[in-house]
């Protein structure tokens, strides 16, 4: 029976360690601004999915899982060495696209605001305690 935790941590201790990977030890110049936003790994700890992000052109990001799936066996290779695990899960690239789908949510919400007529409230800067405090009396600290 699987361990959630013990699959979450495992996930994260990837997570980092393929982030220390890909910044200092792949040379490929089709891995651009990539970053690891999630690794999934399975129940039998046979598989790990990571999920990437990658700031660029939609041609920059296919080039990158490219490069990433090429450099599939250094890094599981590399990352046995870091880690000590009876078996090293199988490693699958999937391009990570929440940021921009949250962007794009972010920007049809305003946008339907500013349609509708009612543009989104500013924010204003948080009020301090001494702003707070109207009655004249001074506080000291001891």
């Amino acid at each position: 029976m699987p361990n959630p935790h013990r699959q979450e941590k495992l996930g994260e201790l990837f997570a980092a360690e393929l982030s220390d990977l890909l910044r200092t030890r792949v040379k490929d110049p089709r891995v651009g601004f990539a970053s690891i936003t999630h690794v999934e790994v399975s129940g039998d700890y046979r598989h790990a999915k990571i999920y990437v992000s990658v700031l660029g052109s939609e041609e920059e990001r296919i080039e990158t899982i490219k490069a990433l799936k090429h450099a599939t066996g250094f890094l599981r290779h590399e990352l046995a060495g870091r880690v000590v695990l009876r078996y090293m899960p199988e490693l699958v690239f999937k391009l990570d696209t929440s940021i921009e789908q949250g962007s794009r949510i972010l920007e049809l919400i305003r946008q339907s605001e500013r349609e509708s007529g009612r543009a989104a409230p500013e924010q204003s800067p948080a009020t301090t305690e001494e702003e707070d405090d109207d009655d004249g009396e001074e506080e000291y600290d001891e």
